[in-house]
Order: C-alpha cells, then structure tokens, then sequence
C-alpha cells in the first residue's frame, strides 16, 4: 500500500523529534565512576580534613554582602544512640557509624554589624546501611542576638525531632516532629561520597536550615525539582565540572552547587538566587561562594600561635 505524502512527511518529522530527544538525554544523562574502594579509604581516613575556603557574596536585608565561607569536610566515629562524637569509638564499636561531617561556615557584615553562621551536618558513610543524615545543628550570631536549631533522626527511623531556639516571638523555643525526608543540607556530602546517588526530577526535601532562619521560613518538607548537566563556563574553575540544582516550587528559589566530575569531587563553588529583604528593601539577589584555597589538615592540632600561617593560607593572604 502506498502511503499519502502527508503522512511520510509526518512520519519523518517524528523521526527527527526522536533523534533529537535522544540526543538531547544522552547529553544531559552524566555518568560517575564511583570511587576505588581503597582511593576513598586514602582521601577519607587518613587523619586529615579537607578545608575549603570561598570568596562570599551573601544575600541580607535586600543587598549583598562580601565575606568568606568555608566548607569542612572530616570522617568521625559517631553514636547512633546519644548522636554525638564518640570520645572512645573502639570501646562502643556496637553503637560507633563513620559519618563524613560537614561543617559550613558563613562570615559577613551587614552595615555595622557582623554575621557569624554555622551548619553542622552528620551524614553516614555507608548511605546503603543508613540512608538518612543523623543529625544536623545551625546556628546565627549577630547583634541582636542569636538563633539555633537542631535535628535529630528519631528512635524510630522515621521522624526528625526538631528543637528551634529563638530571641524572635513567632520563632521562640519548640520541639516537633517531621517526617524523615532528604536535607537539602545533606547534598553536600552525597556530592562528595556518591554524586550518581544524588535525587534527579520531582522530589520532596527539607529545605537548608540556614535559610530557613535567614528568611524566617517554616523548616518542614517542601516540593522541588532536582536536575543535573554538565557546566559551562569560566566562573567557577575546575577540571570537568558539573552542576546540580534545585528548584523550589513554593518559594521560587533556586540553588546550584558546583563540583568536579571526578572523585573526590571537590565543590568549586555554589549559587542561591532567591528574594531577600523586608517589604520595599526586597530584591532577588543571588549569593554566591566561589573557591578560594583548599588544603587538607588535621586542624585540632594546630591551634597555637605559631600555627596562624595556616589561616592566613587558608584564608589568601598574607601574615601581614
């Protein structure tokens, strides 16, 4: 049977949409080696931390502010029951799980006054045997005064206990419960650990702690869409980068965190693009850490005077 010209034209047309459909996935689609089991165990047990310091342009009260971030990145032995650092892991080694910690750093001034940010993340080495982040603390000084909040995986495995601390009435001191649910502040470490393990397309997620505070937001499991490709660019250097975002339904804010390809996966830097300020001092800014320095050191070591080269590499510049 002979087919009606409309319908080769037809036919070819959708065969050219599929070409390009697969092409357009198998661009997007990226592919990690996951690590050696022995090259993972010499990054990451070897007694050192991985200090990373960032260049900060951070978003508050409707302007943005230069400071510097800093990620911190060291395996401990951690206690499944009291969550917290085992002073003695080889004499509990029933209640002992190898975390990668993360400690996020944020310092910068608004007018005459400083900011002082930290997030403190515990997330278990071995994702398969324990999946879910054991517990998470952030913290907010300034001259008004300061904010914490912590999160506790419950004895169950299935709610976080949540207790907020606040000088702000609507924020005020409350314990409650959510739902276990992915942390927004746990993609660091999974980027670090096992990228291909990352969550892509529609997902639920308790959005950072840190800008919940910042921007008074409830801290509860909320809507995104998750997404992964290749950089490019020169903004952020790196050898074969990648970027992953997220993007909030409810706020319209949107986060990207860029890293390496390869492992260890170190992260070249990040972006938050959100509405920031109170009433006409509202704007959408983007705040932003790009990569600075980066070494690795047993830092609880060098805490003497003669050790404060090490910040001022850290931080670039000199002693003077």
């Amino acid at each position: 049977m002979k087919l009606p010209p409309y319908y080769l034209k037809f036919s070819y047309f959708c065969f050219i949409l599929l070409i390009a459909s697969c092409n357009s996935k198998s661009q997007s689609r990226i592919t990690f080696q996951k690590a050696v089991h022995q090259d993972f165990l010499d990054y990451w047990y070897k007694g050192k931390a991985e200090l990373s310091s960032y260049n900060l342009e951070q978003a508050r009260y409707g302007e943005l502010r230069k400071g510097n971030a800093v990620l911190i990145f060291v395996t401990e032995d951690f206690s499944k029951k009291k969550q917290v650092k085992l002073d003695k892991p080889k004499a509990h080694h029933d209640d002992a799980v190898s975390v990668l910690k993360l400690n996020l750093t944020k310092k910068f001034i608004t007018g005459i006054y400083p900011y002082s940010i930290l997030l403190s993340s515990f997330k278990p080495v071995d994702m398969k045997e324990y999946p879910h982040s054991l517990k998470l603390t952030t913290s907010v000084q300034e001259w008004c005064g300061q904010v914490f909040t912590q999160l506790n995986l419950g004895e169950g495995d299935d709610e976080y206990d949540i207790k907020t601390f606040s000088y702000f009435e609507s924020e005020g001191d409350k314990l409650y419960q959510v739902p276990v649910t992915l942390l927004e502040d746990e993609i660091w470490q999974v980027i670090r650990m096992d990228p291909s393990q990352l969550p892509l397309g529609n997902i639920s997620l308790i959005p950072s702690a840190m800008i919940s505070r910042l921007l008074h937001q409830p801290f509860k499991p909320t809507k995104a869409r998750a997404s992964i490709k290749r950089y490019v660019g020169n903004e952020f250097l790196g050898d074969s980068l990648v970027v992953y975002s997220l993007e909030f339904r409810n706020t319209g804010r949107e986060k990207k965190i860029y890293f390496e390809k390869a492992f260890p996966h170190h992260i070249a830097g990040w972006k938050e693009t959100y509405k920031d300020g109170f009433g006409d001092q509202a704007k959408v800014l983007v705040t932003k850490g790009i990569l600075k320095k980066r070494i690795k050191l047993d830092y609880w070591n060098y805490n003497k005077n003669k050790d404060l080269h090490y910040n001022y590499e850290l931080e670039n510049r000199s002693e003077d």
